[in-house]
């Protein structure tokens, strides 16, 4: 009876747990904060400092992005991120007075954030 028990709380706790190990909120939470200045709530480069980048901030919602997305998930978000060889986006925030502060990136930090925009760009199109 009492391993039945065991059993049976372990299967509902399997059941409750999500299918992806990304976190959609936290994703969203860190789009909001890092990159909507530029790409838009949206993530179609409507931002306040969308045009003020040069090149211009693109529309992540194109097919053309979508299918990059989808051929190589998670890293166009987090080559873009850390961008080891240009400083376009610190640039761009420094020569408009933006201040966002350092944050030290998690690759699950990459996961929630390409989850969340994935499940953006699948609404858009």
């Amino acid at each position: 009876m009492k391993r039945s028990l065991i059993a049976s709380l372990a299967v509902l706790a399997l059941i409750q747990v999500p299918l992806s190990f990304a976190d959609n909120a936290n994703g969203k939470n860190l789009y909001l904060q890092r990159c909507a200045v530029c790409h838009g709530p949206d993530i179609k480069g409507t931002g306040p400092l969308a045009n003020k980048s040069n090149p211009p901030t693109p529309d992540l919602t194109t097919s053309a992005f979508k299918k990059r997305l989808n051929d190589y998930p998670g890293v166009i978000v987090s080559s873009v991120i850390l961008r080891p060889n240009g400083d376009l986006i610190p640039r761009t925030l420094r020569e408009n007075g933006v201040k966002i502060a350092p944050y030290a990136w998690k690759v699950q930090d990459f996961r929630d954030l390409h989850q969340y925009m994935t499940g953006v760009i699948a609404k858009t199109r």
